[in-house]
């Protein structure tokens, strides 16, 4: 028999390189994330000054809340398990909560009259 079968035999792609190959495609996904998360987080910011005009001053949405991670779960087809990623969104969705309502104290603080 010529070759090898198990992919390490000569021309084969050594296991290292396509391990090498992989992280590097991580390492550019993480960069995407990160991107989009911020993205995502600016976006959340502005819809906290749209409620905070329209005189909504709750930062949190529990039916809007369902509705995204109804839409996350719907979108999902693996193979990250169902609950880890409504767990990951549901974490996401408190850091941007949090997010939002320290910039909104931060408006508050600046639209309060000085009282010296």
């Amino acid at each position: 028999m010529s070759g090898s079968t198990d992919g390490v035999g000569p021309g084969a792609p050594h296991p290292t390189d396509e391990l090498g190959r992989l992280r590097a495609r991580i390492d550019e996904l993480d960069r995407m994330i990160v991107r989009l998360l911020n993205e995502r987080a600016g976006l959340a910011i502005e819809a906290g000054r749209l409620k905070a005009a329209a005189g909504r001053p709750e930062v949190r949405d529990a039916e809007r809340e369902r509705e995204v991670l109804l839409r996350v779960a719907m979108a999902n087809e693996g193979p990250l398990p169902q609950a880890d990623l409504v767990d990951l969104y549901r974490r996401l969705i408190d850091a941007l909560v949090a997010l939002e309502e320290r910039m909104q104290e931060r408006l508050d603080a600046e639209n309060t009259p000085d009282p010296g």
